[in-house]
């Protein structure tokens, strides 16, 4: 029986293996940290005994995959050409963190493409990945890189299941790649996840662009902001916009049957992590039991 990967994103106070051993106290078999800090440049070392504890409380805890999270700061595909060439030496560190540490995803938001075209946005992406991770060996460490839908803001890559699709093809045959998709994103971005057509409706637009064997990860997060807003505004699963249903729907969907499912939801009292972590595992059909002959 195929046991589905269920986690958070959890803070990596005290050392970053502390965060492999909340995922097990909260019941989590995967989850996703920033390797460093989300809003600075200069990111720490790791230390190496930091990076052995993580692989090794992974494997004691079976808590895998570990996905680690690009900072918010990097864009690669700026206009700006300080800003782009700090954003590769960033994701290089990114790179090399998630080396490290064991990780088996990196998941990015490849940025803005303000004063440029579409066109131009994407192929500096694509140019500044595969310069960030020239002489990196991604294929036999086993790590991919997920590109993940944005909201939809007008300049931000990746609005749309066509533009991830066609930087995962821009970059197939230079880095292992794959997609990372938000349920939050996917529903204020315009996308139906909410009724079954809609979300069959959905589902065949993914198939038909990025295709379901390119989607690793999958972020469950609910919505504060209606349909088509774009405004990316996470919610606790269940008290948003989207509601549990879809989430139950996604859970149980056999062609995403060996994906991982990650909340990235507001925690604002303790044990919010755990009881949104709890409550999509509850939405899991439990298997039938075969008839037992007497």
């Amino acid at each position: 029986m195929n046991i589905p990967r269920i986690g958070f994103h959890l803070s990596t106070a005290g050392g970053v293996f502390r965060a492999a051993e909340r995922a097990h106290q909260i019941g989590a078999n995967t989850f996703q940290i920033f390797s460093s800090s989300p809003r600075m440049w200069r990111a720490s070392r790791i230390a190496i005994n930091d990076s052995e504890q993580m692989r090794t409380l992974c494997r004691q805890y079976d808590c895998m995959p570990l996905v680690i999270h690009t900072s918010y700061l990097v864009n690669l595909c700026s206009q700006s050409d300080e800003v782009r060439n700090k954003s590769v030496s960033a994701f290089r560190g990114e790179v090399e963190r998630a080396l490290a540490l064991g990780a088996k995803y990196l998941v990015l938001h490849p940025g803005s493409w303000r004063g440029l075209t579409r066109e131009e946005g994407l192929r500096l992406a694509a140019e500044s990945i595969q310069t960030a991770t020239d002489g990196l060996d991604l294929a036999t460490n086993d790590l991919r890189i997920l590109i993940e839908n944005t909201a939809g803001a007008e300049f931000s890559l990746g609005g749309s299941f066509d533009q991830v699709a066609e930087l995962i093809t821009r970059l197939e045959r230079v880095v292992p790649i794959g997609a990372c998709l938000d349920t939050c994103h996917c529903h204020v971005a315009g996308y139906d996840l909410v009724t079954p057509a809609g979300y069959e409706e959905t589902l065949r637009q993914i198939d038909s662009t990025i295709g379901f064997a390119q989607v690793r990860v999958w972020h469950t997060n609910d919505a504060k902001a209606a349909r088509g807003s774009k405004l990316d505004r996470h919610e606790q699963i269940g008290k948003g916009t989207i509601g549990l249903e879809p989430f139950r729907r996604l859970l149980n969907d056999a062609r995403f049957a060996h994906r991982a499912f990650i909340a990235e939801v507001p925690v604002e009292e303790p044990g919010d992590d755990e009881k949104n972590v709890q409550l999509l595992r509850s939405l899991v059909a439990k298997p039938l039991k075969a008839a037992v002959k007497k």
